[in-house]
């Protein structure tokens, strides 16, 4: 087997990996850089798209999706496996990625015609973007996927956004059969939404993340309370609220968190919840309202706590004071108006959507706060905020910064270096090799440092392109493909009869409790066209797993 790394090896974007075994050609993500790299889009692939026989994908942001529509262009047609949510989301990411594409492109011909210049294309349109989208096979976390006779694949959840996956590679060559673990990208435990990042017990080799591997998340218990606190100091001098955001994960994360906030107050005559209910809660992004939307019809793969505020009637994201905007012309509305207001918009490092307008609308004003909730890449405007610049250029022009510029910790989606070693203490068969990627280069040598001392794993920092070839004395542990192939053991014991009865009965309390819920809706008159739509669609894809469950218990 051999392993070449291609992308967020210099840097945190841009991921991307080769895995060449038995004359077949792996592609783990296929992400766009952002930042200071995003030049490096333009480049040329260090292979032949069309020689790529499968994309394991481990989740739908761009830094890790993004250049798979220009892969579909430029002659892949593979098969892309990912998580059904994830594969969800990059219907709507990629055709947004594609739209922005397009609308670059446009704007640097206008500027080009002008002077003369030759035009350019747009790296790729939203038509490759729903080309690429027919190469997608979305599978179920969990699920054991024999991808040909000697490659088998496994997902399971990293908690870092919806349907964010580790990936479990076991690939035969020889009669060896050797597990290759790829983290994608991992999630803190306790994530708003999300279950915690699923423990995987062995692997021969390892390819981590490292992007807080020389950080800690401060506040995680304080994070809520301090943003409602920024808020209500800057509304109570006049300001307005501006968060960049991630459209997917983050602004929803905060949507649940505010929603909880406002939950958590809701017996209480608290000051704070009152003041904050007169805020209105706008957001400004029409890929976050569609992430929202999938969001929702992706529930099952909630944590425990978000499923039991589902099941006792509360939707984790919506509030009463929280508004979706759609139009450009709704979204320069709010820039016209002066009244106090949240302003969630995207992108996450203001690198492009319609952030930028109301950064342009709102730095120079020193009541108002930007806050900022999640990571900042190097050369990103988020991160020249964060470092303290004065003046910064916004859609061309030169803004001063007098706005208070806040960065809230305990929101990002990366677990930091405590999680991230927490996680690895969960292999029991230990990785002979940790290959570190996605972090700055200061990040990755400090957490190589603290694996080798603490957990006593040999790590590799992987060269840009360079070829890491495994031999087959290398390999910790044999084993055989069968042994990977079953989800369970071949007999079957009398525990796991009994989580089987256990499940059942937790699943036959959820019905119950979503029927009554549902029934009880209805008879309040609360439905609309769409309500009604959303709960007629939903019936009859339950009734359709009913009837599959049925099936497979017939003797």
């Amino acid at each position: 087997m051999k392993i070449r790394f291609l992308g967020a090896v210099r840097g945190v974007t841009g991921s991307s990996h080769l895995i060449q075994a038995n004359d077949k050609k792996i592609l783990l993500d296929c992400g766009m850089y952002q930042g200071k790299d995003e030049d490096l889009n333009y480049e040329e692939f260090e292979f032949n798209p069309s020689e790529i026989d499968y994309l394991l994908l481990s989740h739908s942001h761009i830094d890790h999706s993004g250049r798979i529509p220009l892969l579909v262009k430029k002659g892949f047609r593979g098969k892309i496996y990912c998580s059904k949510p994830a594969y969800d989301l990059c219907g709507i990411m990629l055709m947004d990625s594609a739209h922005i594409q397009e609308s670059e492109a446009e704007w640097k011909n206008v500027k080009a015609r002008r002077s003369g210049r030759a035009l350019v294309e747009p790296m790729y349109t939203q038509e490759d973007a729903e080309l690429s989208l027919k190469y997608f096979y979305p599978v179920l976390y969990d699920q054991i996927i024999n991808i040909d006779e000697n490659i088998t694949v496994r997902f399971k959840d990293a908690g870092h956004i919806l349907g964010s996956a580790i990936t479990e590679v076991w690939i035969n060559e020889e009669g060896t059969t050797t597990k290759l673990v790829y983290s994608g990208d991992l999630g803190m435990k306790d994530k708003a939404l999300l279950r915690d990042p699923s423990i995987i017990e062995s692997a021969d080799y390892l390819i981590i993340e490292s992007t807080y591997g020389n950080r800690l998340h401060e506040n995680l218990e304080t994070r809520t309370e301090g943003l409602v606190n920024i808020i209500l100091d800057t509304v109570e001098r006049g300001g307005s609220v501006i968060i960049p955001s991630f459209a997917v994960g983050r602004t929803q994360e905060i949507i649940y968190e505010l929603n909880k906030f406002l939950e958590c107050h809701a017996d209480e005559k608290s000051n704070n919840r009152k003041k904050f209910m007169d805020i209105p809660v706008y957001i400004d992004s029409p890929l976050a309202t569609k992430a929202t939307e999938i969001f929702k019809q992706n529930a099952n793969v909630f944590d425990d706590e978000a499923r039991r505020c589902i099941l006792e009637g509360d939707n984790p994201l919506e509030f009463e004071n929280l508004h979706f905007t759609q139009s450009v012309e709704e979204s320069k509305i709010l820039n016209a108006s002066k009244e106090p207001k949240i302003i969630i918009s995207a992108s996450g490092m203001c690198e492009a959507g319609r952030i930028k307008h109301h950064l342009k609308h709102h730095l120079w004003k020193k009541e108002s706060s930007i806050v900022f909730v999640g990571y900042q890449a190097e050369g990103t405007l988020g991160r020249k905020l964060i470092d303290g610049e004065k003046y910064v250029k916004v859609l061309g022009e030169e803004i001063r910064v007098n706005a208070q510029i806040h960065n809230v910790q305990g929101f990002s989606g990366h677990a930091d270096k405590n999680a991230l070693l927490e996680w690895l203490r969960g292999f029991s068969d230990k990785p002979k090799k940790v290959f570190l990627v996605h972090g700055e280069a200061e990040s990755k040598l400090s957490f190589a440092e603290e694996i080798e001392k603490t957990l006593k794993l040999s790590c590799i920092i992987p060269e840009y392109n360079k070829v890491y070839e495994t031999k087959k004395q290398q390999i910790i542990k044999e084993i055989a493909v069968e042994e990977v192939e079953e989800t369970r053991p071949r007999s079957i014991d009398v525990s796991q009869i009994e989580d089987l009865k256990k499940e059942i009965e937790k699943i036959k309390e959820i019905f119950e409790k979503t029927m009554a819920n549902t029934k009880d809706y209805i008879e309040d008159d609360n439905l609309n066209a769409k309500k009604y739509k959303d709960i007629s669609n939903n019936i009859l894809a339950l009734e359709n797993e009913i009837l599959n469950l049925s099936m497979a218990s017939t003797k």
